[in-house]
């Protein structure tokens, strides 16, 4: 069969239409005389002497290139699903070399594509393509177990990891297991002790810079997610979510030692702690003991004398916001804590449970009052602070004076008391306050 002459027939269409008027066809068209000729063998030295000069060629190129790939094929290191390309920085793995060189942009620390929205930065052209999906509002994946859903279907993949209960990824430290490795790898930066990223208004550290961010809304003030229950505000959706917990009335986590129960499992964590006896962290200044650091925080706050929060019925300072929230219960006239078996109503549950200890057996009640007994006078009282202000009424230094009759007391609180009997005066000044409090620590210095 002349080859020369089936090709050419075949083709006349194709391939005789020349450019710029020419006889020649480019090399555009070459490659499409490659097609048809798939039927000939190419490896013939009669086939290919019998097709014109450029054919023959571009046939002759196109077999030396399928030849070579597949000696690269054979090769070790090009097997499918090896990662056979490491990155110098991390020790991350690619299977291709084009991923490896997008992967190393991440450690160049250049983010050239930010979000008109909301200003983020990112490296990749396509993970910005991706977080702006976030934007949209629009989460077409569901979670069939809880219902949540996600904009995207590797993020609703990732979460029902959780409904699995499958997590195989442990902390060696702590032992703590998650279900991803991220989630490990991210835990274990609160083990290095490391926080890098400061706030700059209170210098509080945090291990991650997302921590830092969700902190930084405090200080914004800005309180988006309301609880349509009670009114109370926070600044994240997930603190509002935990907090209507409290208004549903389920306890499920209970004390194994002493049956109280928590609506959240971290509360009942913190609480057992309690029986544990364990107190690490000591106050410097007067050696109190604490079993979490923040207890310990908490409690510094005493000795700085620092009181910021300032009650604006009566004037009285805390040093803490909830001691100043406990504090205007009082004025509020509510006592929601009734005694059952006297009556009697409390604003605290606190105070209702010290005043049923005088409801009591007798013996106890004679032992109580034995405890606290006056030596001047044999009056007995039922706990320390009565009997301690008793005894500040035989002293016979009287260091606070009433500035309008000049009578005498022993504590800054009765002279507040009495202050109230003058007419025109409601109160205790509470310039006063601080001036006579400051005479009183002198002279007893």
């Amino acid at each position: 069969v002349d080859l020369y002459n089936v090709f050419w027939t075949h083709h006349c269409n194709v391939i005789l239409s020349p450019e710029g008027g020419g006889n020649t066809p480019t090399m555009y068209l070459f490659t499409c005389l490659i097609p048809p000729m798939e039927g000939v063998s190419v490896c013939s030295t009669t086939a290919f002497h019998s097709l014109p000069l450029f054919v023959s060629l571009s046939l002759q190129d196109q077999h030396g290139a399928r030849s070579q790939r597949s000696q690269e094929a054979d090769k070790p290191h090009r097997r499918k699903g090896e990662k056979t390309y490491s990155c110098d920085e991390c020790g991350k793995e690619f299977t291709l070399a084009g991923h490896l060189k997008q992967h190393q942009i991440i450690h160049s620390g250049v983010k050239a594509y930010s979000c008109d929205l909301c200003g983020k930065s990112f490296t990749l052209a396509q993970t910005l393509k991706t977080h702006q999906l976030t934007h949209s509002g629009v989460k077409p994946y569901s979670c069939e177990f809880c219902g949540k859903s996600f904009t995207l279907a590797g993020h609703l993949k990732t979460h029902q990891l959780i409904h699995s209960g499958f997590k195989p990824y442990s902390c060696e430290f702590c032992g703590k297991s998650f279900t991803q490795a991220g989630g490990l790898k991210t835990h274990q930066l609160i083990h290095s002790g490391v926080k890098p990223y400061s706030c700059d208004l209170c210098g509080k550290s945090f291990t991650q810079a997302g921590g830092l961010k969700t902190h930084q809304l405090i200080h914004s003030g800005v309180k988006a997610y309301s609880c349509d229950l009670c009114g109370k505000s926070f600044t994240q959706a997930g603190d509002l979510k935990r907090h209507q917990i409290i208004h549903s009335g389920v306890k499920p986590y209970s004390c194994e030692l002493c049956g109280k129960s928590f609506t959240l499992a971290g509360h009942l964590e913190t609480h057992q702690l309690i029986h544990s006896g364990f107190k690490p962290y000591s106050c410097e200044f007067c050696g109190k003991s604490f079993t979490q650091a923040g207890g310990l925080k908490t409690h510094q706050v005493i000795h700085s004398g620092v009181k910021p929060y300032s009650c604006e019925l009566c004037g009285k300072s805390f040093t803490q916001a909830g001691g100043l929230k406990t504090h205007q219960l009082i004025h509020s006239g509510v006592k929601p804590y009734s005694c059952d078996l006297c009556g009697k109503s409390f604003t605290q549950a606190g105070d209702l449970k010290r005043h049923q200890i005088i409801h009591s057996n007798k013996d106890e009640r004679t032992h109580m009052e034995v405890n606290f007994s006056c030596d001047k006078c044999d009056k007995s009282f039922r706990n320390l602070s009565s009997y301690s202000e008793h005894k500040r009424s035989h002293a016979v230094n009287k260091l606070f004076h009433c500035y309008q009759c000049a009578k005498t007391f022993t504590s800054l609180s009765a002279l507040c008391k009495h202050q109230p009997d003058h007419a025109g005066l409601k109160s205790l000044d509470v310039n006063r306050k601080i001036v006579l409090s400051s005479q009183y620590s002198l002279s007893m210095i």
